[in-house]
């Protein structure tokens, strides 16, 4: 298994690597820090613009591969991701907004995919009844509406909830708002408020999507040979479903889930961007609209590290739930 595992680690190192190189070229190339400046009013100095740039080492009248490497020998040697170019560190933007984005989205990501599983499975075993149908009919819905249109409609409907309840019991802009009164208490209180509507709407878009998925693997599993022999042989109905069906089903949901909670950082943009969310994901939209070129390269490579992650854990997760796989 340990020797497996770094296998595929060196592999996967090999290949961030490579992404990470051609992020960065491809963002030296096409973004365009120095415009941030030129549409200064008044005009600035081109001299003053020119200093700044070659000083982050942003500057476009230095060869791309001279700014590659000078930006590759600082990771190596300092672990400095580089600036902005209005001059804020990477580095201390990633450390903030991962611890952001891991408030926000660890509750609701996780609460989604087990409930997915929970609702995708029950609902197999009631095939075409009118519970697997109603499920069905509810999930499509969610599935098939965009992430930014449910956000919004979460907050009409939470708008109209505080109205008709005669206080504000939903918070939903920003990650804290005014506390009232003091100490550690009131502070709580504020941060739960904040997160409950956007957890709720990732824990709604994670389960919405997970229990089609479990759905159709459970009745795949259902309808195989095996399960059909042990209810031939005598064994109860549950434990046919629980021991044989569900664990069978959840082989490949073990790779999607694996995926899914790695990649959590980043996949909510549009959450983290309709709830005034400072996160990865909205960080990562951020870099591009500001022309920040070591922001986008920087995101990329956290990007690429949570991938790896999940690739790894799922080649543990489905070794550890199928038998029939041995890494050696």
């Amino acid at each position: 298994m340990i020797g497996y595992v770094l296998r595929r680690l060196a592999n996967y190192i090999v290949l961030l690597f490579v992404a990470v190189s051609l992020t960065y070229f491809l963002a030296a190339t096409q973004l365009h820090p120095r415009s941030l400046f030129l549409m200064r009013n008044p005009p600035l100095d081109p001299r003053s613009i020119e200093s700044v740039l070659l000083e982050r080492n942003l500057s476009d009248n230095v060869p791309v591969w001279e700014r590659y490497i000078t930006w590759l020998t600082k990771i190596v040697t300092e672990w400095d991701w580089g600036m902005s170019p209005m001059g804020a560190v990477v580095n201390d933007e990633i450390s903030s907004r991962i611890w952001v984005s891991l408030r926000l989205l660890l509750i609701g990501t996780i609460l989604g995919l087990l409930l997915g599983v929970a609702i995708g499975a029950w609902a197999a075993t009631r095939q075409y009844k009118i519970s697997d149908r109603v499920v069905t009919v509810l999930t499509l819905l969610v599935v098939s509406t965009p992430a930014f249109v449910i956000g919004h409609v979460s907050q009409i409907l939470a708008t109209d909830a505080n109205r008709r309840l005669g206080f504000q019991f939903f918070e939903f802009i920003g990650e804290t708002g005014t506390v009232h009164g003091e100490g550690w208490w009131p502070v709580l209180l504020d941060r739960l408020q904040h997160l409950l509507l956007p957890t709720l709407v990732l824990m709604l878009l994670g389960l919405a999507s997970m229990s089609r998925i479990q759905r159709n693997l459970m009745l795949d599993a259902l309808g195989s040979d095996f399960v059909r022999t042990a209810r031939a042989k005598g064994l109860r109905e549950n434990k046919a479903v629980m021991k044989h069906a569900l664990r069978t089903a959840l082989i490949p949901t073990a790779t999607y889930v694996a995926f899914t909670v790695a990649t959590m950082f980043v996949g909510a943009t549009y959450t983290e961007k309709i709830f005034g969310f400072r996160g990865m994901g909205a960080y990562g939209v951020d870099t591009i609209m500001g022309q920040d070129i070591n922001g986008v390269v920087a995101v990329t490579a956290f990007a690429g590290v949570c991938v790896l992650v999940g690739a790894v854990l799922s080649d543990i997760f489905v070794a550890i739930l199928d038998p029939r796989v041995r890494l050696g």
